[in-house]
């Protein structure tokens, strides 16, 4: 089988001793003829999952971070899902690495790894939904609002050298609620049924669950998200000081989310929606920061991809 290895050298976790293990297993397997390639920069990822699948690989393996991951499966997915499509199997490199944790994958890297080249000699694999917002594909999550606000802070420290850490997250989370406009909600979401949730302040889209993690903790807003069915949106309406410390109570229960004032809505199992505001908003896909739009749509596309498990 030709596999593709697609590396981040700048993923978080990632380290050249990390790099040269992680091959070696890969290229002392058997069956296995394996090309490694080290990404150089924005959408050089995406390029070479769009290659991958005019060249004919069986299976694109990435050592990175979600980012990388979205990049790949955006270039893999360029002309839609189709028999000719590689198979993913993704290697946690990154600071969250929702997507392998959600998989089911450890979260070391060799210990994945591990994991990845059993299937491959089983022959284990699954086939996944995933989400699409606007013209990108996503495998994990989405959002606008706060949630988005601190991925843009977020992107802006590691610019500056900044690493991404579960101390990080949490104090730039609490500077960017400190900062957010908590009296003028600006997002509308309308279903594909004509269902309108209005007066939105933070919208939490997610294709399976958890949502994100922090260090080793789960966090979600919809236990019930899965792979296998649509997309569930958690609406909040209230970001009150004490409607904000109950929502984040809980969403580290594995339980679903639920409003003491009734200022908070759950979307579950949807095919699709779309959110717009009252003026430009930042949003996020997979954890990564996009422009201000004043309208994104979301579908679920069921069976889009196959991933190595």
């Amino acid at each position: 089988m030709r596999a593709l290895l697609v590396t981040n050298p700048a993923a978080t976790t990632t380290s050249s001793r990390m790099h040269d293990v992680i091959v070696s297993a890969l290229r002392g397997a058997r069956g296995i003829e394996l090309e490694v390639v080290t990404t150089t920069g924005p959408g050089a990822a995406k390029d070479l999952g769009i290659r991958a699948r005019e060249e004919g690989f069986g299976v694109v393996m990435t050592f990175g971070g979600d980012g990388t991951v979205h990049e790949v499966v955006n270039g893999l997915l360029a002309a839609g899902p189709g028999p000719d499509v590689p198979a993913l199997a993704p290697v946690p490199g990154g600071s969250a690495n929702v997507l392998t944790r959600a998989l089911g994958l450890m979260n070391d890297p060799i210990e994945a790894t591990g994991q990845v080249l059993e299937a491959l000699a089983t022959g284990r694999s699954r086939t996944i939904g995933l989400g699409r917002a606007n013209d990108e594909w996503f495998t994990v999550n989405a959002g606008l609002g706060l949630d988005a606000e601190i991925i843009h802070a977020m992107e802006d420290l590691r610019a500056k050298g900044r690493s991404a850490s579960p101390l990080r997250y949490l104090t730039t989370t609490l500077s960017q609620f400190l900062k957010s406009d908590r009296k003028s909600p600006r997002l509308t979401l309308t279903t594909e049924a004509g269902r309108s949730v209005r007066g939105i302040y933070l919208v939490i889209v997610q294709n399976t669950t958890p949502w994100t993690y922090l260090g080793p903790l789960a966090v979600s807003a919809s236990p019930r998200a899965s792979f296998d069915l649509g997309l569930d949106a958690w609406c909040a309406q209230n970001l009150s000081t004490a409607q904000t410390l109950t929502m984040a109570a809980q969403m580290l229960r594995p339980t679903p989310m639920t409003s003491r004032d009734g200022r908070s809505q759950l979307v579950h199992d949807s095919t699709g929606f779309t959110i717009t505001a009252s003026s430009p908003v930042p949003w996020q896909i997979d954890g990564e920061a996009r422009p201000a739009e004043s309208s994104v749509h979301f579908s679920s596309v069921a069976r889009a991809l196959r991933v190595i498990v």
